[in-house]
């Protein structure tokens, strides 16, 4: 007598059963990118206005802490007389956090 045919199980089933999806990079990744093109899909396009306010909010992300790190820098200066001792160390981390801070915006959306 032979064994009933099972069905092979679906994609979703087999995804669902390892047991380190939650954890996969690649699988974290492909669904940001199918969540990001459905929501394309729905809302189409940004407008211009929106794209210029994208960069702006880009912008300010990396400018303001640099701009506080310099401000930091030349006050430390100024208190322990130093010419740019700490001025250009700190501003330069500003940079590093406000690009890192950028970095995370954009993959964030």
């Amino acid at each position: 007598m032979k064994a009933p045919h099972k069905p092979a199980p679906s994609a979703r089933a087999t995804r669902d059963a390892t047991p380190h999806g939650d954890n996969d990079p690649l699988l974290n990744a492909v669904r940001r990118k199918r969540e990001r093109h459905s929501r394309w899909l729905r809302e189409g396009d940004l407008s211009v206005g929106r794209r210029l306010a994208q960069i702006g909010v880009l912008g300010w992300i990396i400018i303001t802490p640099t701009l506080a790190g310099l401000y930091l820098g030349r006050w430390l200066d100024g208190r322990l007389a130093t010419d740019i001792f700490w001025s250009a160390p700190l501003m330069m981390a500003g940079v590093a956090i406000g690009g890192w801070s950028a970095w995370k915006w954009m993959n964030a959306r």
